[in-house]
């Protein structure tokens, strides 16, 4: 029809369009883990609208460097879920977008500061868990204390004398 052709052209003019972005359905169920899982329409609730740093992998289901992430991002959110004012957050990039996002390869890892959203900043740093904690300690916008592991190696083992 050419009236809604003719209207859409005046409306893209005039900078009044907002674009079509694919988001999955948010559920309860994305923000009970150590990781939440981002879709498009809660990507602005949980990454923009708070004063959190917030640390998002952006994924692709298909990805073999992102099947290798995974455990180490979600050993991760486990070792820094305590920690009120840091969030651990992916998302399925060919599923789920936003308007503030471009992702060019997987995975992308962002950071998005709790007192300055506006620019995020991207991860350079290692994929074990030990390098992405140290980068969020020294870019992350409030200092945390970086966890202690689980590693029984430092403890002596108590032995009975023969």
């Amino acid at each position: 029809d050419p009236k809604n052709v003719k209207s859409f052209i005046k409306k893209a003019l005039a900078g009044k369009l907002s674009p079509t972005l694919k988001s999955e359905e948010p559920v309860p169920e994305d923000t009970a883990g150590p990781v939440k899982v981002l879709k498009g329409k809660s990507f602005a609730d949980i990454v923009l609208n708070n004063t959190k740093d917030v640390l998002v992998e952006f994924y692709a289901p298909w990805c073999g460097h992102c099947k290798n992430l995974e455990p180490i991002y979600n050993e991760l959110g486990e070792a820094v879920k305590d920690l009120p004012n840091l969030v651990i957050a992916k998302m399925d990039a060919t599923a789920n977008e936003h308007e503030l996002v471009d992702v060019s390869g997987f995975p992308t890892l962002k950071l998005w500061k709790g007192d300055d959203k506006s620019a995020p900043i991207d991860f350079d740093g290692g994929r074990d868990e030990a390098s992405i904690l140290e980068w969020l300690s020294t870019h992350a916008a409030k200092t945390f204390k970086v966890p202690e592991g689980d590693d029984d190696d430092d403890e002596e083992e108590e032995h009975d004398e023969l």
